[in-house]
This record gives structure tokens, C-alpha cells and sequence, in this order.
């Protein structure tokens, strides 16, 4: 299932890394930046995650806020932020639902083996909850740049 620009975001709740449940509906009024990504601590991710946090005090500014979203448990969500020193929200996806909802759990193949994953990819939400922007199969260098350049052309 995809998700066009301009539908209502699909609502979840989910745990974060502290270990307490969140809702989208919990941080309607600002701008989300919700970020999926295959798996914690992999070069990728890593450089995906340190680029969000370089530019953390940039996108406040923005009056925004990120959320990055992965099958991951919460250990290993906490792992990640602790060694990456990481300032924003992590959400566990345990069962796939919430990448199942925005489209992004699907097929993949590498070296020819087909298995199911996250497609790393970024949804842009308003502060009503309308997903304005949408980035699909990212590709890490410069996205975090990109972001921040269409959300200061769009306030």
C-alpha cells in the first residue's frame, strides 16, 4: 500500500526508547519528520541518524520534530541512541505495523535472495496530520539537507 501526498498520516502508537507508548495524535502541532530505516547501528542508519542529530537544533527551529521508526526492540533502540549520543524519538516497530500502514515493509532483493524489509524512506507531516512530503528509497548522503531545505521552503 502506498501513501500519496496530501492523505491523512496513518495514526499508530508505538513505544519509544524511554519505554513509554506515543501516538501520532500526541504530537499533532508541529511539523514530524517520521523516518523509517531497515536496522539500528548499520553504516547507513548510523550515518542517517548522526545527520538528523547534526542538524537537530536546525529543524526545532522549524518548529519540527523527528521520529525515526524501525523493526527494532527498544534495548536496541536505546543501544542506538546511547552510542550515537542521538536527541530525538526512536519508535519500536516490532510487529511491522506502522511500516506495514505507510507502505515501506516490502519486498527487497540482494544477491538474488528475496526477503522482506524497511524501504528507507521519510514522510513529512503537518502540524494537522496531512503528510505534505514524501522521499521513498532514500539514498542517506544529503537527504537530511534536502528535508531541512523543503521545510524552510514550505513554512
Amino acid at each position: 500500500m502506498s501513501i500519496d501526498i496530501l492523505s491523512v498520516a496513518p495514526s499508530f502508537k508505538a513505544v519509544h526508547h524511554l519505554n513509554e507508548t506515543i501516538s501520532l495524535d500526541d504530537v499533532k502541532g508541529k511539523w514530524i519528520v517520521l523516518y523509517f530505516y531497515p536496522k539500528d547501528n548499520t553504516s547507513g542508519c548510523t550515518v542517517e541518524a548522526c545527520d538528523f542529530r547534526d542538524s537537530m537544533e536546525s529543524l526545532q527551529s522549524l518548529n519540527t520534530m523527528i521520529i525515526g521508526i524501525s523493526p527494532d526492540s527498544v534495548k536496541s533502540h536505546q543501544k542506538f541512541i546511547n552510542d550515537h549520543q542521538l536527541n530525538f524519538m526512536l519508535l519500536s516497530d516490532e510487529d511491522k505495523s506502522i511500516c506495514t500502514a505507510y507502505g515501506v515493509w516490502v519486498e527487497k532483493s540482494m544477491y538474488g535472495r528475496k526477503y522482506m524489509g524497511v524501504e528507507r524512506s521519510t514522510f513529512i507531516i503537518d502540524p494537522q496530520g496531512i503528510i505534505q512530503q514524501k522521499y521513498s528509497k532514500v539514498k542517506v548522503p544529503g537527504h537530511v539537507s534536502e528535508i531541512s531545505n523543503w521545510l524552510k521552503s514550505h513554512q
